[in-house]
């Protein structure tokens, strides 16, 4: 596909638009710089946006008190699109009505995605959703609101432009961005890196018992739920942990697994460059990136962590 507007034809007049669940920057800016741009150029368009309580850190973006939390089963959406969703129970509160939409697109950066949707547009080697999505829209036609939410997912997804997943051609992108016009420092660093009192408390604690394994090229943090409930914090208060555990001297891969439930861990991994942790994430059921990947596991924290350093090691033997 070459561009966004050859999907809309006369037959499509509502557009539903949903990311995955626990929705992080890339999938916030990239549903709500679609969004916008929909509302913006197609005015006769219904164009409604779901995403699973984002973080409130994000509600710069414009119109982003329209984002809808509760899904509506009993629409049927002519077209209905998901961003930066690498497989269809990833979908989360908009799963049901992206079955029964009429037609479905899928635009995505997973080099996991297999393709789900009626019209699958996946580069999975692109640094985030929100750098596809801005191929996809008239250059032109992205105005101030559109670009801050498309940067805001192009920082978040490349840990500000530092990961090695971003190109020349992802920084010409973010040049035009910031060409409308924004304070783009202020949203690096106001949804980015800052963080409230009690998540640099539980990253602390997260760090100061972190443990080294596989001869010490992998660390691993660990927060389980009576600690989430001590510091009252949940998922979305845990950015940044894993990023700063793979930042130790040595390591080659870090994990940091958090418990959502008794005995459900959800796991990210980061990586270096020998391990590619999205084939470790693909084994359990999840995916990812070369370098950033996830998936759900159950049992004791334990239990989770000898598993993954199996599938890691087997790697790290074979480099």
């Amino acid at each position: 596909m070459k561009k966004i507007s050859e999907l809309l034809d006369e037959s499509v007049r509502s557009v539903g638009i949903a990311g995955h669940v626990r929705p992080d920057g890339d999938c916030v800016g990239t549903c709500m710089g679609l969004y916008l741009y929909l509302k913006q150029e197609y005015p006769k368009l219904a164009v409604d946006v779901y995403l699973d309580h984002p973080k409130q850190d994000f509600a710069y973006i414009q119109n982003f008190d329209e984002i809808q939390m509760e899904a509506d089963d009993t629409k049927v959406y002519d077209l209905f699109i998901t961003c930066d969703v690498s497989s269809p129970d990833r979908i989360g509160l908009a799963e049901t009505m992206f079955a029964h939409a009429k037609r479905t697109f899928c635009l995505d950066h997973h080099i996991s995605n297999k393709g789900f949707a009626d019209i699958n547009h996946v580069e999975g080697q692109v640094s985030s959703a929100s750098e596809v999505l801005y191929t996809l829209l008239d250059p032109e036609k992205v105005t101030q609101p559109v670009a801050v939410a498309i940067y805001t997912g192009m920082i978040h997804d490349t840990g500000v432009f530092q990961y090695s997943s971003t190109t020349p051609r992802t920084m010409e992108i973010a040049a035009k961005l910031m060409a409308t016009g924004f304070d783009f420092n202020k949203i690096i660093d106001e949804s980015f890196y800052q963080k409230s009192y009690l998540q640099n408390q539980i990253m602390g604690r997260v760090l100061t018992e972190s443990i080294l394994f596989l001869h010490g090229t992998c660390i691993a943090g660990i927060v389980r739920k009576k600690d989430m409930d001590f510091y009252h914090v949940d998922g979305k208060d845990l950015d940044g942990i894993v990023s700063q555990l793979r930042l130790t001297k040595g390591v080659e891969v870090a994990v940091f697994i958090y418990e959502h439930d008794p005995m459900q861990y959800k796991v990210s991994m980061r990586s270096n460059g020998r391990v590619d942790v999205s084939r470790v994430a693909l084994y359990f059921g999840g995916g990812g990136h070369t370098r950033a990947a996830g998936c759900d596991m159950s049992g004791t924290a334990y239990d989770v962590l000898n598993n993954l350093a199996e599938q890691i090691e087997k790697q790290l033997l074979k480099g």
